[in-house]
């Protein structure tokens, strides 16, 4: 443990004799005086172990915290139940402090936890092949229709106006400097337009882009999606809650060429937005165009099993003009949480999870409406979000959930103008009968 203790001066002088220098001031000789600070920082002093645990303490009780309050805010991060021996599972050191396994001889277990990541995600969505994760599920979607783009050598994206507003900003900013166009598809009942999409669609569209359960909790017909697509030539991006996927029909039995999302609901905490997880899958046809890495099940010389990194299409192992993408790592621990959640729960367990999502979503639904404050926004089947329209105005109502120690549901008018007075309420399977009552009736002015 000394090389994590401060040198003493001793050792200080003795590093200093060996340089032939005198005072530490002299390995600064270069730096011009007139740009020298010639004070102390203006800092605090030292603090004590136990006064910083103290202070720290202090500074977090400031938060709103998921222990204290029963949250209902959704829009991309949810407040799902994280079983206690994912931490503990994290937390051994093989796996807490391996970064990235360049030497696969040495790093048997985080490339084998890898591959049976790889294997849960194409299982749930249908397709033949994942990566090793990626940073995020905004950044996920964005590779995934850059990818579109170089396998069907076209340069055009289409994108549905419901899939989550802060991924279509990424993907605009990966697609301008790219010289990719995309295109804003309008919605209808809070779904994609069918109209819009089929007037809108080209010879130049290498992929439409959508998500299901969208942005406003509400479920995609993707097989027509699908269908317009493939008639097109072009392929079919779905960005997925992975929990609805142990309800619904998978993205690829309806269609889809590359399905991605945000893994943070499996098995990672909400931590102020970060870090999460993107997961990225895809039909076999389009395996050397991924971005990231691949993990592959082999066998050494001695027949025994090993896994190895199959596919690394990125610029630090191929010419760069090659590579498929810039990204330079992934979120091998936050993946291992995902698999490790996965494996506790099984396929009963997370459908069981999904069913309970669905059930009490459906029930906050009826017993806000029945409040008489709030309507259906949209009249269209979701999964655990939905929107209402609310008579008050969602700020003061938000606010005043806060008191009670409720937070509250999503602002739509923060991203849909035309939707001022949207709020979007998400419901886990951690909110209660009582919470939910509860919510409603501070709402509903009971």
């Amino acid at each position: 443990m000394s090389r994590y203790i401060s040198n003493t001066p001793q050792q200080q002088l003795g590093m200093l004799n060996d340089l032939g220098l005198n005072s530490t001031e002299d390995l600064f000789q270069d730096i011009p005086q007139e740009v020298r600070l010639k004070r102390a920082l203006n800092l605090p002093s030292a603090l004590s172990e136990m006064e910083l645990v103290k202070l720290m303490a202090g500074k977090a009780g400031k938060n709103f915290n998921l222990d204290d309050y029963s949250c209902f805010l959704g829009a991309g991060a949810y407040d799902h139940f994280v079983p206690s021996v994912i931490d503990h599972i994290l937390s051994r050191q093989e796996f807490y402090t391996a970064y990235t396994p360049y030497q696969p001889e040495i790093s048997q277990g985080t490339l084998q936890s890898i591959f049976e990541y790889q294997t849960m995600i194409c299982e749930l969505t249908g397709m033949d092949v994942a990566n090793a994760s990626m940073y995020d599920g905004a950044s996920a979607l964005a590779e995934a229709g850059i990818m579109a783009c170089q396998a069907v050598k076209r340069s055009e994206i289409l994108v549905a106006k419901t899939v989550h507003p802060e991924s279509q900003v990424v993907l605009n900013t990966y697609a301008k400097f790219r010289d990719i166009k995309v295109v804003e598809i309008g919605y209808d009942n809070g779904q994609i337009d069918l109209k819009d999409l089929a007037e809108k669609i080209s010879p130049d569209t290498a992929a439409v882009v959508v998500q299901s359960p969208n942005f406003f909790g509400i479920i995609e017909s993707l097989q027509q999606i699908s269908d317009l697509a493939h008639q097109n030539k072009s392929l079919f991006i779905v960005s997925a809650d992975p929990i609805s996927l142990a309800l619904l029909k998978s993205p690829g039995e309806l269609g889809a060429d590359i399905v991605v999302g945000e893994g943070q609901p499996l098995g990672n905490a909400i931590s102020f937005g970060g870090p999460y997880l993107g997961f990225f899958a895809a039909k076999d046809k389009l395996m050397r165009k991924m971005p990231g890495r691949i993990v592959g099940e082999t066998k050494d010389t001695f027949g025994n099993r090993g896994f190895v990194l199959t596919i690394q299409t990125r610029e630090q192992h191929i010419r760069r003009e090659k590579a498929t993408s810039n990204i330079c790592s992934n979120q091998a621990l936050n993946a291992l949480a995902a698999t490790i959640y996965l494996t506790l729960l099984g396929k009963e367990g997370l459908k069981e999870v999904a069913e309970l999502c669905l059930n009490k979503a459906h029930y906050a639904f009826n017993q806000l409406v029945a409040t008489g404050n709030f309507q259906p926004l949209f009249n269209a089947p979701f999964f655990k979000e939905f929107a209402l329209k609310s008579l008050t105005p969602v700020d003061q109502l938000n606010k005043k959930l806060l008191d009670e120690k409720i937070i509250g549901g999503y602002a739509l008018g923060k991203d849909y103008p035309d939707l001022t007075d949207g709020w979007l309420i998400a419901v886990t399977e951690k909110r209660t009968k009582e919470e939910i009552d509860l919510l409603a009736g501070k709402v509903g002015g009971k």
